[in-house]
């Protein structure tokens, strides 16, 4: 037997995979494809304080090895995610995550304040890093500065656990990481999608509503990865990797790159049953390996 077990210091998993916030909605809709208790983690769709109605259509465009979405962050609010869904949530043993969104420094801290009264929540994951919310993809996760005082922010109104969601779109995230850090997030998750666009050539229009969206997928695995080895090398707080994972495969290398968990996005769409898949992928890859515990091929890159 293999323990796959992950422990991030602040948080206990039953294994490294989780599903990434804004590809497994609230949870709700995955809930007849599996057991969720399978998960090592869920992190639930971004939660401004107030509903959002999100970007104009077309929100999706298909790329070569990935999806370039222009979601804008749509959902019911935080108020709402409290009432209807966390109540629900709250009898799973998998841990979940709240995704805590906002348009300026108050409205994080006080989406963080008021998941923090209510029980059901294992940690909080601030997406400072979205790139299809602002004009032109700006985002605070692309400024240190402006990291470190969000995260002190919230870190302040909130007592619950914080991961720190970063950006691609800049040009050394181990800065970012690091000022993360010195404002008190316990982990870092990389990275959220890189800032793209889609052209139709037939009308030479964009091929989303919001001109601009975000790449994930496949395609931006090397990439990801390569940030995720970097960060890790850097920082003293745990970092959780994503981008592009699509197989077991995928996920031990970020393992090995030095991410101590995972997150599951766009393969959700591709394959509801990605996830125990991996899981289960990942399991039986120790075993055929002879390893005890998984937490051994963290950062076990050779060079």
């Amino acid at each position: 037997m293999v323990d796959l077990s992950v422990d991030l210091g602040f948080l206990k998993l039953k294994n490294p995979v989780m599903a990434a916030s804004g590809t497994f909605g609230y949870g709700l809709e995955f809930q007849p494809l599996y057991n969720l208790n399978l998960l090592g983690g869920l992190v639930v769709k971004g939660l401004y304080f107030k509903p959002r109605e999100g970007n104009p259509p077309p929100r999706l465009a298909e790329s070569p090895c990935g999806l370039i979405n222009s979601i804008g962050l749509q959902g019911i609010g935080v108020e709402a995610f409290c009432r209807e869904i966390l109540p629900w949530l709250a009898d799973l043993t998998t841990a979940v995550i709240a995704n805590v969104c906002g348009e300026e420094e108050g409205e994080y801290a006080r989406v963080a304040e008021y998941l923090s009264r209510h029980p059901g929540l294992a940690a909080l994951e601030l997406n400072i890093s979205c790139p299809n919310v602002r004009e032109g993809g700006k985002c605070p996760a692309q400024d240190p500065e402006a990291t470190y005082r969000t995260v002190k922010r919230v870190r302040q109104a909130s007592s619950l656990p914080l991961i720190t969601k970063l950006s691609p779109n800049v040009t050394d995230i181990t800065a970012v990481a690091l000022a993360a850090q010195e404002a008190g997030s316990q982990a870092v998750s990389l990275v959220n999608t890189f800032l793209a666009l889609a052209i139709d050539l037939e009308s030479r229009k964009p091929k989303l509503g919001n001109v601009l969206g975000g790449l994930s997928g496949p395609a931006i695995k090397p990439l990801a990865m390569r940030m995720v080895f970097e960060v890790a090398r850097k920082v003293k707080i745990p970092v959780i990797g994503l981008g592009g994972i699509f197989n077991y495969q995928d996920a031990l290398e970020f393992m090995v790159a030095g991410a101590s968990a995972v997150q599951v996005g766009t393969a959700n769409f591709v394959n509801p049953q990605a996830c125990p898949e991996i899981i289960k992928g990942i399991e039986d890859w120790a075993e055929s390996q002879g390893i005890k515990r998984l937490s051994e091929i963290v950062g076990s890159l050779k060079f």
